[in-house]
């Protein structure tokens, strides 16, 4: 009898487990992939153990992962660039990371490989910043933010760098220059 109840509680333990695995590639609220607000810097390694990290700004004598990281999977494919909040410290949260990989992707399908449609269908736009050589689209109760090559846009908006760039104005076919995640720090949450 007490054989039988553990091995349904194994079975039932392990279908429970099964559950709560997460989608390595889902783009969510302080969530992409096995990334939250929370992993620290020194945490990459072995959150991407099975994957090849490079170290972007190596520090001789580096404790641990710091700095900027891009990670690529072990066939070679270039899956995300990780920015810290404090590049020189390891204990740092993670304030960026800018997304290459298109399985990356958010509930409403929104990924690198989308169109400025695509945010349209699916999303209020907070608000649009025009740069010298993009427009950066900020995404309304999102984390994601898009950047769009000017070259995408009309003539008429392209060099006019101090012209407020309207969503009427972006094509629906314009595609992403970089499709970027940014956590801010509130410096009222302890995060240790």
């Amino acid at each position: 009898m007490k054989k039988t109840l553990f091995i349904a509680a194994l079975t039932g333990l392990l279908f429970a487990s099964c559950g709560d695995k997460t989608d390595p590639f889902a783009i969510g609220d302080g969530v992409v992939g096995h990334l939250n607000k929370e992993v620290k810097m020194k945490q990459i390694d072995s959150i991407f153990a099975q994957d090849s990290i490079i170290k972007l700004n190596p520090r001789n004598n580096g404790i641990g992962t710091q700095g900027e990281v891009e990670i690529y999977e072990k066939g070679g494919k270039k899956l995300m660039t990780i920015s810290p909040n404090d590049e020189q410290d390891p204990e740092s949260v993670i304030t960026n990371i800018q997304i290459f990989d298109e399985r990356y992707r958010t509930a409403s399908g929104l990924n690198k490989a989308s169109t400025f449609k695509d945010i349209k269908a699916n999303y209020e736009i907070a608000g649009i910043e025009n740069a010298i050589n993009s427009v950066v689209v900020f995404i309304k109760n999102s984390n994601v933010y898009i950047t769009i090559d000017k070259k995408e846009l009309p003539e008429n908006i392209r060099y006019n760098y101090s012209a407020k760039v309207e969503t009427s104005q972006i094509p629906d076919e314009a595609t992403f220059k970089y499709f970027m995640i940014g956590w801010d720090i509130d410096s009222d949450d302890d995060l240790e």
